[in-house]
């Protein structure tokens, strides 16, 4: 008989809870095959960028190598969705003899609700399938108030968080990343007994190139420890800069799992073994960066609200959002008249990335000054982010937009022109995506339309008054959580 193990977003061999198990379970003469599925409609439903794509197209066929290396095929096959998963697996295990499928828990009612399916159809045929939890350090559900309940509030949470991951070294004393599996049997002689074995890596779904990112593991982890022994100590005082190689540019990686948080985590420890102890630190703000993608995740599983497009905040139903296209468009496309905005969005096209600082500036604007539904500006970046991940993208957005967890309902409204003038003080990265800008004076880089030569430039005045848009979102908030007091909702 054989194991499957079936990959989804975690394409890695190293630190692979799965993987590790249907080898280390397997009999010695049984083969160990790995799956991935391809679903280009479920996709399309769940906005996902074409630059993500050929980056996880490309990364298949690295990882095909590394599993070949451990003698283990891998299977790539298409269906369109999910619904059409469970028969593609029972097909396959009839194929290759499987009994026992492994893979590692995803925690989005989509996902879950294919994984239930799955595991009927195998059940019916007396196939075992094993689940692990594999994509965040701290499982969800076991970070919990003292009144046993999922955290709401990120700073409780992360300290809880550190409380639990000691007791966790403390009582089980394994390492945090787990090994790579030993190598295996004979590929050559597997693919003679099973000579059918395929592996396609071209999808039926449009693709933008992600060549600018490396897809190897050498390469992924370089990057890694270059980040954490050059980086990661100036990471508090460089971060917010965009102009500056202040971030770790990992994201990315962590999306499709070609680079877990475990080994993220890892590293950081090595680097930095008294980091948690000391919160000013560059390193213990980027762990912060790692719990915060940790807790976005253990915030969905425990409100599949989330995965239904709702808010966290059921109040916030009520705010009365702006549906202006040609709005919406100028955000788009980068023709605000507000320079780290149109930047910011400009780079996003351009490359499938956007700084962190930024992605909250841009957030802000559309919800705030524009009071754009959130929704909008969520499906925009899943369709162009390169690292497009729907717990940290929601969990960002509404954070943003004040309708999530940490909302800070009125205050959070980012001014453009004083956060360009702060992290982009001399407009570099503002003329590196706005060329119509390079000859703008410092003073004005920010605020061009007051520039004696504006009327050289072929750039959009304001599209909106900060200052009038900020009193309107404000007392728009005001007047949705008084309804939401006199329906109940808060």
């Amino acid at each position: 008989m054989s194991k499957l193990v079936w990959l989804r977003n975690d394409l890695r061999v190293v630190d692979n809870t799965a993987l590790l198990q249907a080898c280390q379970l397997r009999q010695v003469s049984e083969p160990v095959i790995a799956l991935y599925i391809a679903t280009p409609m479920q996709w399309h439903e769940h906005h996902e960028a074409p630059i993500k794509i050929d980056f996880i197209q490309r990364r298949l066929v690295e990882l095909k190598q590394s599993l070949a290396a451990l003698n283990i095929p891998l299977i790539v096959k298409e269906v369109a969705d999910f619904a059409a998963v469970p028969a593609c697996i029972l097909a396959l295990t009839q194929q290759y003899q499987v009994d026992h499928v492994f893979c590692n828990k995803q925690y989005l009612i989509n996902e879950n609700q294919r994984d239930l399916h799955v595991g009927e159809q195998l059940a019916s045929r007396a196939i075992k399938l094993s689940v692990f939890d594999d994509d965040c350090i701290i499982e969800p559900g076991r970070v919990l108030n003292k009144q046993g309940d999922p955290f709401k509030v990120f700073t409780p949470f992360r300290k809880s968080w550190i409380q639990v991951y000691r007791e966790q070294i403390r009582s089980t004393g394994r390492a945090l990343v787990q090994p790579t599996p030993s190598i295996l049997g004979d590929l050559d002689e597997l693919n003679k007994e099973y000579p059918d074995l395929e592996s396609t890596h071209s999808f039926s779904y449009p693709v933008t190139t992600s060549i600018d990112w490396a897809v190897d593991d050498e390469a992924i982890r370089q990057r890694l420890l270059t980040f954490c022994y050059e980086k990661a100590m100036d990471y508090h005082a460089n971060r917010d800069y965009p102009a500056v190689d202040g971030t770790s540019c990992l994201s990315p990686y962590l999306a499709i799992g070609a680079l877990s948080l475990r080994q993220c985590f890892h590293s950081l420890m090595t680097e930095y073994p008294e980091c948690l102890e000391n919160p000013e630190s560059g390193a213990f703000t980027w762990f912060n960066e790692l719990v915060w993608r940790e807790f976005y995740r253990h915030l969905m599983d425990a409100n599949p609200k989330l995965c239904r497009e709702q808010p966290f905040h059921a109040w916030t139903n009520y705010v009365v959002w702006k549906n202006d296209e040609t709005l919406l468009h100028a955000w788009q496309q980068g023709e605000t008249g507000f320079p780290i905005i149109d930047a910011a969005m400009r780079q996003l096209k351009a490359t499938g990335w956007m700084h962190n600082r930024l992605r909250m500036i841009v957030a802000s604007f559309l919800t705030k000054d524009l009071l754009i539904h959130w929704q909008a500006g969520e499906q925009w970046f899943m369709s162009h982010l390169i690292d497009g991940d729907m717990a940290s993208n929601n969990g960002g957005w509404q954070w943003a937009a004040s309708t999530g967890t940490d909302a800070q309902p009125y205050f959070r409204v980012f001014n453009p022109t004083t956060q360009g003038q702060r992290f982009d003080p001399k407009g570099e990265f503002v003329r590196k995506w706005i060329k119509e800008l390079k000859d703008v004076p410092d003073k004005f880089i920010h605020s061009p339309h007051l520039w004696l030569g504006a009327h050289t430039l072929s750039y959009p005045k304001p599209i909106v008054d900060h200052k009038q848009a900020r009193l309107l979102a404000i007392e728009t908030f005001k007047r949705a959580n008084e309804q939401g007091k006199l329906q109940g909702s808060v």
